[in-house]
């Protein structure tokens, strides 16, 4: 059997992001068949018994997942065009006076990353996550975790174009995944997806001669939006799964 970069192998089994692994390795901090090893780029059986060391284990119960509310204006990861960044409102002023976790300083201890994108004139749920098995399970290529979205659009929905949205669409030559799609009152569609292409929703619509006036998503999974102000945020609190 070939054998596989050990990076690799601790991502597919979701024990962490390739990254997360990589500085583990760097740092001794993975065994595999009881070893300890330190080079990156090490290629082991896909069979091994690998595991991480108790200071690794430590260092993943630290990891802050934080769900924010994205207003429009805001681009979700790198800054564009001078555009804020989401992880920008990541501060103890924005955190939900509701929440039921304490504002916690090490939030800006290390970088949050978003685990799935909102363009700048989409709002609504966001996650932002130190934890690369959350960014795997949500965007990861065999996710089939469901982000749900209200859309207004302008334009003439009907049953030919509400079957188009559902299945049998393609973006940059790839057929989409089924979708389940439906006008929930005049002009207002409920969209689910278990796929995130660029601007997915904007072009399926406008494949179908609507034009989308207005998105926000409500629900990643099991986790929705529900009472969070816009611009706000909270922790993902423990035992909340996606």
């Amino acid at each position: 059997m070939d054998k596989v970069r050990l990076s690799k192998l601790m991502s597919q089994r979701g024990m962490c992001s390739r990254r997360e692994a990589d500085e583990w390795i760097q740092q001794r901090l993975v065994r595999v068949n009881g070893d300890i090893v330190s080079t990156l780029g090490t290629r082991v059986d896909p069979n091994s018994s690998v595991k991480i060391e108790n200071e690794a284990r430590q260092q993943q119960q630290n990891f802050i997942t934080v769900l924010l509310n994205k207003p429009i204006g805001f681009v979700s990861g790198q800054p564009e065009d001078g555009y804020p960044v989401a992880s920008s409102l990541i501060v103890k002023s924005n955190h939900f006076q509701h929440d039921k976790i304490p504002y916690r300083r090490s939030a800006k201890n290390r970088s949050l990353a978003p685990a799935g994108r909102l363009d700048i004139d989409s709002r609504g749920l966001l996650v932002l996550t130190q934890d690369g098995r959350i960014a795997k399970r949500l965007i990861g290529p065999d996710s089939r975790i469901e982000k749900e979205y209200l859309v207004r659009v302008a334009g003439k929905i009907d049953a030919d174009r509400l079957r188009c949205l559902r299945h049998g669409l393609e973006l940059d030559n790839r057929a989409l995944k089924p979708a389940l799609v439906h006008e929930i009152e005049p002009c207002l569609l409920r969209v689910i997806l278990m796929e995130g292409r660029k601007r997915q929703i904007r072009r399926m619509c406008e494949l179908v001669e609507l034009r989308v006036t207005g998105l926000k998503r409500v629900r990643i999974g099991q986790v929705r939006l529900a009472g969070l102000p816009k611009g706000q945020w909270r922790y993902l609190a423990k035992g909340e799964t996606f």
